[in-house]
C-alpha cells in the first residue's frame, strides 16, 4: 500500500506541486497515520532532478502544511474538549492513557515540548491535542510548531536529495537499504539526544 501511495504521489507532484506537499503535511500533522518520511524526501528529489520545484519551496510548503494540520488539531482539542476527543479518538488508537500521559508531558515542558515533538514519530501527530486541551497560548504553540516543522522538513529534504543520488539504493540493493535504515536510526537518535533528551533532562 505504501508503494502504491509513493507511486501515485510522484505522479501527482507533477501537477500538485507545493500545494500537494502542504496538504499532505497537514494530514501528517493530524491523527491520520501518514508519515512525513514519504512526503518530503520524494518532493526534494524531484526538485533537484526536474527543477519544477525548489528545495526552499518544499521546506516552506512542508512547514506551512505541518503548522496548518497541527493548528486544526489544537483548535479541535481546545473547543471540542477532552470527552468528545476520547469518544472518537479510540477509532484512531487515541486512548485515555495516552492522552493523560501527553497532557502531563506537555504541562511539564511547555512550548519546547511542542518543538521537540516535531522530531518524534507518533508524538508529532498528536501533540496538538494535549496542548489544545491545556489551552497553551496559541502564539507560543505556533512558534514552536513552525520551528520544529522547519527543522524536520530540512532534515527530510537532505535525506531525499542524498538518497536520490545513491544509485544502488534506487536500484533496490538490500545492503544499501539496510545501511540507509541504520543511518536513519542513528540520525534520529542524535536529533533526539540533542533536541529532546538533554533539554528535557535539564528541565
Amino acid at each position: 500500500m505504501l508503494t502504491s501511495f509513493v507511486n501515485w504521489y510522484l505522479q501527482a507532484l507533477d501537477t500538485g506541486g507545493y500545494a500537494l506537499v502542504a496538504l499532505l503535511m497537514a494530514v501528517e500533522s493530524s491523527i491520520v497515520p501518514l508519515p512525513s518520511e514519504v512526503v518530503i524526501p520524494p518532493a526534494a528529489y524531484l526538485a533537484i532532478t526536474t527543477g519544477k520545484m525548489t528545495l526552499l519551496g518544499v521546506v516552506i510548503a512542508g512547514t506551512v502544511g505541518s503548522w496548518i494540520g497541527a493548528s486544526v488539531m489544537y483548535g479541535l482539542a481546545r473547543y471540542l474538549g477532552r470527552p468528545l476527543l476520547l469518544r472518537f479518538g479510540r477509532f484512531f488508537f487515541l486512548t485515555e492513557a495516552k492522552l493523560a500521559a501527553a497532557e502531563r508531558w506537555t504541562a511539564q515542558v511547555g512550548p519546547y515540548g511542542v518543538f521537540a515533538a516535531r522530531l518524534l514519530p507518533v508524538i508529532r501527530h498528536l501533540i496538538g491535542i494535549p496542548v489544545g486541551i491545556l489551552r497553551m497560548h496559541y502564539g507560543w504553540f505556533s512558534l514552536a510548531t513552525v520551528l520544529g516543522a522547519l527543522l524536520w522538513s530540512v532534515v527530510l529534504c537532505w535525506i531525499g536529495v542524498t538518497a536520490g543520488q545513491d544509485a544502488a539504493l534506487l536500484a533496490g540493493d538490500v545492503h544499501r537499504i539496510t545501511l540507509w535504515c541504520a543511518g536513519g536510526l542513528v540520525a534520529l537518535g542524535i536529533l533526539y539526544g540533542v533536541f529532546v533528551y538533554r533539554p528535557m533532562r535539564r528541565h
